[in-house]
């Protein structure tokens, strides 16, 4: 009897044994992003099915995600591997990440501008950026002969688009330039993120400063060459491909059409540059460490994998966001892809980019920041109402907004202690 119950102790060990190792082997990476069903499935049977090692790839909603590590990190110890997310998504969690300032990349070099972001106002590295999205510039080639002398169309100013546009209007007879400020459309984001940017440096701070009234002014000489029926555009695929628009600002995503439809009649380029930078809104996902996680080495080589470039193509396959590195898509990808993906290339790496988030930290109160942008442009720009009266005013509303949400600043304005000041 006592052999029989040694053999089974040794039986039980050497299964406990086997299933530590298999557990150790089994990276758990939980991620806000890729959650449709068919992005995660794709996640798991094609971007990790190179890594050498068993990734459990968990997707969730935000709520769920930042439970679940927050609980490991308030107990000390957890299971979680590898974090992905949204930058907003770390941003209430830096204490508990690991500083990646030394994590071996095997030579990869990520968009400095991302890297910066993945800091959290830090000195530490507290993710490293993965994947992003944003907002590109398109036009019809037959638009290109009507440049401003002098200019590079992937490196315009404001000025130089804002003389496009004129050429454009007084040489065809008809106002060719459009921005999607319809009810659906996504003008804000251009406010927000490309045009205060560019002439304030800030996204909050200086909603009515001097330079804020500049950004104002340039956007009214803009709206004069451009398409009025701009007030009803949702998505600038449908006017670009109609040719009621043949200069468009929009979302990727909202310009795919265009691009795949009619390949050969489009060009993919940046947004402009003013006095402050090449302004943009990166939508940044990024890959953490919990100081929690139980294997920092298979944490670290995960991470790595996840930038190599064939990687980062896997994943743009799988959840239509683009590589934070310097790529060679594959001649197989989407036209759309590939055009938007150089746009984004160049714009992201410009020397003078300037990356701007999107807004966080307003839970409920992000559909009423965006309102105060689209209020300022319909008493500016379709109303006529003096500049300097409207910020001023609008700022007061902004102002009681941050501080009842009490959002701390995020970039391109300075990290801030409680709700970021309208000054």
């Amino acid at each position: 009897m006592k052999t029989t119950f040694r053999g089974l102790c040794t039986a039980l060990g050497a299964v406990l044994v086997l299933a530590g190792a298999q557990a150790k082997a089994d990276v758990l990476f939980w991620s806000t992003q890729a959650k449709p069903v068919e992005e995660t499935q794709a996640m798991r049977s094609e971007v990790l099915k190179g890594f050498d090692g068993k990734v459990n790839y968990q997707a969730n909603d935000p709520g769920p995600w930042l439970t679940r590590v927050q609980a490991e990190m308030k107990a000390g110890k957890g299971s979680i591997q590898v974090l992905g997310g949204l930058h907003g998504d770390f941003t209430s969690l830096s204490d508990g990440l690991m500083d990646l300032s030394k994590i071996d990349l095997g030579g990869v070099k990520v968009n400095p501008s991302f890297m910066k972001l993945g800091k959290l106002g830090s000195k530490e590295q507290k993710y490293i950026p993965w994947m992003q999205a944003t907002y590109i510039m398109v036009a019809n080639k037959k638009a290109l002969p009507y440049l401003p002398t002098g200019a590079d169309i992937n490196a315009l100013t404001y000025d130089q688009l804002i003389a496009w546009a004129k050429n454009l209007d007084e040489k065809t007879g008809s106002p060719k330039f459009g921005l999607p400020a319809g009810p659906k459309g996504l003008l804000h984001r251009f406010l927000q993120g490309y045009l205060y940017p560019s002439y304030t440096g800030s996204m909050v701070t200086k909603f009515r400063s001097p330079e804020a009234v500049t950004a104002w002014q340039k956007l009214k000489d803009l709206w004069k060459y451009t398409n009025p029926a701009s007030t009803g555009y949702a998505f600038m695929q449908e006017p670009l491909l109609s040719g009621a628009v043949w200069v468009a600002f929009d979302h990727t995503a909202r310009l795919a059409d265009a691009l795949n439809k009619r390949p050969n009649d489009f060009v993919a380029f940046p947004a402009p540059a003013g006095p402050a930078g090449r302004g943009f809104m990166p939508v940044i996902a990024g890959l953490a460490i919990p100081k929690t996680a139980p294997d920092k080495a298979a944490a670290e080589k995960l991470i790595k994998y996840m930038l190599q470039p064939s990687t980062q193509i896997a994943t743009l396959r799988a959840t239509s966001f683009f590589p934070v590195i310097d790529v060679n898509l594959p001649n197989d990808m989407p036209p759309s892809v590939k055009a938007s993906g150089a746009a984004i290339a160049k714009m992201s790496g410009a020397k003078d980019a300037l990356p701007a988030l999107l807004p966080m930290g307003l839970g409920d109160l992000g559909g009423k920041f965006n309102q105060v942008y689209i209020d300022t442009f319909q008493r500016i720009i379709l109303g006529g109402q003096p500049i300097k009266r409207v910020l001023d005013d609008e700022a007061g509303t902004l102002r009681a907004l941050m501080k009842k949400a009490d959002a701390p600043c995020w970039a391109p304005d300075a990290p801030s202690k409680g709700a970021c000041p309208v000054n």
